[in-house]
């Protein structure tokens, strides 16, 4: 039995598996008042069928000019939970578990008219120039993710994930490249992190985890690099987080030189330097789609999930087909079996 087949558990939840459908965006045309649509209902619902352990469901929003563009979910208002239980249902249906990303985009929401960040700093030439968030408006951003949290909680996901990477808004503010602020969310650039996660902490029931995606490393001109992120992280293990989903970059500006090649597993160091430095349990991503490389960075330990974008877009059924090729078979929906 290979190790990616292997049950796993985190508080009150426990996988089929060790295979993750990592949060993409879909951009479907139809989701303008931020509910789930059917586009999204058949995507999630059939990597459920293919066998995924944990499905994430792409980044949500805690407001309308939080989101990256006006195609973009969102779980802001009451109205949105029936859409994301159908899908909820729908994948425990066929024995997947499910989370959502709750985000906020911040400077880089743009579709907004004008987007707000830590700063007032765009992140790129072609961006528009957001406004500083006031302290209020922080502590305010504060209570919309916990209340997103709530939302998540009601319709019915199994975990959360909080979206800290990529140059988002909990990003903007721990990257010291992007938050100049001089009050309390400047002084720590830990601090915003750490309030969202205690908010939402407190909505959440006690055995459920939360889980955070960060970016271990920046690439930008003033990147931070892997001693920061390390005690940022320290910061949001030690206000409630259980996982943390480990990528790299994505904060916008000019690249540094040196910036890595796209290869297969790139990411994966970074993974294990966060478990081994923080004690906790890690998610690794970044073109992992090869069966034989994602066996191998769960057997040898560098990360406990492996999570799969691209090839889960490619592959709906990506889960059942490595299984089956790492130990011979595999669990297959009984509508397909005569397919294999």
């Amino acid at each position: 039995m290979s190790q990616l087949s292997t049950p796993y558990t985190l508080k009150g939840l426990t996988l089929r598996n060790r295979i993750v459908m990592s949060p993409m965006c879909q951009y479907s045309v139809d989701a303008e008042d931020g509910a789930p649509n059917d586009w999204h209902f058949v995507h999630y619902a059939s990597r459920a069928i293919g066998g995924t352990g944990l499905i994430i469901v792409e980044m949500t929003d805690v407001e309308p000019d939080g989101r990256i563009s006006n195609r973009d979910l969102g779980i802001w208002s009451d109205d949105q939970i029936p859409a994301h239980r159908r899908i909820v249902d729908e994948a425990h249906k066929y024995g997947s578990k499910i989370a959502v990303q709750i985000a906020h985009a911040g400077r880089k929401a743009l579709d907004a008219e004008v987007p707000v960040g830590p700063w007032n700093e765009p992140f790129d030439a072609t961006a528009k120039t957001p406004r500083a968030l006031t302290t209020e408006e922080v502590w305010a951003l504060v209570d919309k993710f916990a209340q997103a949290a709530s939302r998540a909680v009601a319709a019915g996901y199994d975990t959360i994930e909080l979206h800290g990477a990529h140059g988002y808004l909990i990003h903007q503010f721990h990257s010291p490249g992007i938050n100049k602020r001089d009050d309390e969310f400047g002084r720590d650039p830990a601090k915003f992190g750490v309030e969202v996660i205690r908010a939402v902490k407190r909505v959440l029931p006690e055995d459920m985890p939360l889980l955070m995606r960060i970016s271990a490393i920046e690439y930008a001109s003033y990147a931070y690099g892997l001693k920061h992120s390390l005690e940022v992280s320290r910061a949001y293990r030690d206000a409630g987080v259980d996982l943390f989903d480990v990528s790299t970059g994505g904060e916008g500006g000019p690249a540094v030189k040196g910036k890595p090649g796209n290869f297969p597993g790139y990411q994966v160091p970074y993974a294990r330097a966060v478990k081994e430095s923080l004690g906790v349990p890690v998610m690794a991503v970044g073109m992992l789609d090869d069966f034989k490389l994602a066996e191998n960075v769960v057997a040898t330990g560098d990360a406990d999930l492996v999570a799969v974008a691209r090839g889960m877009l490619r592959n709906p059924y990506w889960a059942v087909d490595a299984i089956r090729q790492l130990d011979g078979k595999a669990d297959v929906a009984k509508p397909y079996l005569r397919g294999y």
